[in-house]
């Protein structure tokens, strides 16, 4: 059961102490009232208050040392305070310290639970702001991005090192639709200097020439037809962060005349502006497109080309790191478990194998994609028939899938499954035994025990 918030009152006069714990307890608020505000502050460090409402003239320490003290404490705290209407100056002097709010004695009941009511919510905001800034350093940390093979590893060498030198540098992140470009973009971005600032992401490809330009550079009232108003375009919308152009191969030849400007002198003119104006935000882009074929096609400028690519990032199909895809099937159970409130489940050796086998031309994404659909309508593990059709066929039409038979034509055993599930891990970690032992989830003592029964050592 959630429990009601908690107002701490500082006021040092016992008959407007009363009034105000009788008005607040009735609005369902618990109260803890103090005739000074060294009691106040003392419970304040103990208790989980949700707003402090203080008197500003009291007999030893006053309201705005209380404001201070509480500050100090917290900075996110919210505090009311009370004044008579001839004190307004130190009203305005308690808001500058940081006070949520004033209220002036006397004063209309209504009126005071609205600026609680009102604290509440912006504590909540708060909040929500606070978890939010925890899921996205959670999700967009370095840990988030899954795998152990040599050419991701690589990826990750980069990304460290432009996230944490110098935040100007524009970047291209390369790579085939759901490969993760764009978290990659993100994890540059929250683990930078930037981090506190915007992170502002656009498609390039998902918009007309005309609309991209508007929201990329902004438009003035009256600019064009339907510009009723000015626009600030996402160049400076995301000033002080970072700007990711997805897709950057896919704009046009106008466009990108526009953009080399943007690029080279961090500066846009508004459409139906005179002035330029200046920005600062890091500008990533990323393409599943290959750019060197687009320039020496004509399609792409070759001078806008080199601006943007002053470090290149190369992300690699799924298909090239098959040794990951052990790693990311867990990784997507963990997270589809939790998402649906349900226990993990672990994988049939049949499944994982064709999980590694599958060519995954939709790469992580699809891989995702197929694990979420394989949890849900499988029971206790997931097994081969709980995978998409397409994974499913794709092996049974494979050199890989037609070694689910043996010889002579009959299925083999699960025990024979798991026996080459096993070498062919061995053989995608170099035969790496701890690595093996950690795509395959087991611990390495029992793998030696399986590579033991089948005389491999």
């Amino acid at each position: 059961m959630k429990t009601s918030p908690l107002i701490l009152i500082a006021e040092d006069e016992e008959l407007m102490r009363t009034i105000l714990t009788h008005l607040l307890e009735e609005a369902g608020f618990r109260v803890m009232a103090f005739a000074s505000a060294e009691e106040a502050i003392e419970h304040f460090a103990a208790e989980d208050v949700s707003v402090t409402l203080t008197d500003i003239r009291m007999t030893g320490m006053d309201g705005l040392t209380l404001l201070d003290r509480i500050k100090d404490l917290d900075s996110e705290a919210l505090v009311v305070v009370m004044t008579v209407y001839s004190s307004v100056d130190s009203a305005v002097a308690a808001l500058r310290k940081g006070a949520y709010d004033y209220i002036t004695k006397p004063f209309v009941n209504e009126d005071l639970l609205q600026s609680v009511r009102n604290a509440i919510r912006q504590r909540e905001l708060f909040r929500e702001n606070r978890l939010l800034r925890r899921e996205l350093n959670r999700r967009f940390s370095f840990s988030e991005i899954i795998g152990t093979s040599e050419s991701l590893q690589s990826v990750f060498r980069v990304v460290e090192k432009v996230a944490n030198t110098n935040t100007n540098t524009n970047i291209l992140i390369q790579g085939e639709s759901g490969t993760g470009k764009e978290l990659i973009a993100r994890a540059i971005h929250h683990n930078s200097a930037r981090a506190d600032k915007p992170f502002v992401a656009i498609n390039c490809g998902a918009l007309p020439e005309n609309l991209l330009e508007s929201e990329l550079f902004g438009h003035t009232k009256g600019a064009f037809t339907g510009a009723i108003a000015n626009k600030t375009g996402l160049f400076r919308a995301a000033e002080g962060g970072t700007i990711l152009l997805d897709e950057i191969g896919e704009v046009s030849a106008g466009v990108q005349v526009r953009l080399l400007r943007a690029v080279q002198e961090h500066e846009v003119t508004p459409i139906g502006a005179t002035a330029a104006v200046k920005f600062d935000a890091r500008i990533v882009s990323a393409t599943n497109r290959d750019m060197e074929r687009e320039v020496a096609e004509g399609c792409f400028r070759e001078d806008l080309y080199y601006r943007l690519n002053i470090i290149e990032i190369y992300l690699p199909p799924l298909r090239e790191r098959r040794e990951d895809i052990p790693l990311l099937a867990r990784h997507f159970v963990s997270r589809t478990a939790e998402e649906q409130n349900q226990s993990e489940k672990t994988f049939e050796p049949a499944a994982m194998s064709a999980l590694i086998n599958h060519r995954w031309h939709g790469n992580v994404r699809e891989l995702q994609n197929a694990v979420e659909r394989a949890f849900t309508l499988s029971a206790a593990t997931i097994d081969l028939e709980s995978l998409p059709p397409r994974v499913r066929e794709a092996t049974a039409h494979t050199g890989n899938a037609a070694a689910l038979r043996d010889p002579d034509g009959l299925r083999p055993t699960l025990a024979e499954i798991e026996r080459r599930y096993i070498f062919e891990t061995l053989a995608a970690a170099n035969q790496d035994k701890t690595r093996a032992a950690n795509i395959l989830g087991i611990d390495l003592s029992t793998l030696y025990r399986k590579l033991k029964r089948y005389d491999a050592i």
